[in-house]
């Protein structure tokens, strides 16, 4: 078993691969198969696997999320109570409850297992800048 926490600054709201880092993480720790479980220690960011060849997919679903869960100082959102720390706090918080904060991935021939153009993404859902820790598991 190994652990190791890595961070990714982000600058707002969007998608941020991380898949070279994963991928470095498993090979430095020299297993053949196991599971990697990924982890996020935070509750207004979550984690993704999508795909990384075509920006537009980015693009396209930080689009569809800002759709869905607006600011709450819009006013389909007036129902919302949690504003203190802004009116992208809850439907972040919202955000992060619709996706996942911890996602694994088999690891085979010492190699992620993921698909041909499948990348690991934090997927940021503040405005304002963070750093963000994950928590990289690997079981063997």
């Amino acid at each position: 078993m190994r652990q190791r926490t890595i961070f990714i600054a982000t600058s707002g709201q969007g998608l941020y691969e991380f898949t070279r880092e994963a991928a470095d993480f498993v090979r430095e720790a020299g297993v053949e198969t196991g599971l990697l479980t990924l982890f996020v220690r935070h509750t207004s960011c979550s984690l993704l696997i999508q795909e990384n060849a075509d920006p537009d997919v980015r693009h396209d679903l930080d689009a569809f999320f800002r759709r869905l869960v607006p600011p709450s100082d819009d006013p389909s959102m007036r129902w919302i109570v949690h504003t203190t720390e802004g009116p992208d706090d809850m439907p972040a918080h919202i955000k992060a409850a619709l996706t996942a904060v911890s996602i694994s991935i088999p690891v085979t021939d010492g190699r992620l297992a993921l698909g041909t153009w499948q990348g690991i993404y934090l997927f940021e859902h503040r405005d304002r800048p963070h750093r963000r820790e994950i928590v990289l598991h690997l079981s063997a």
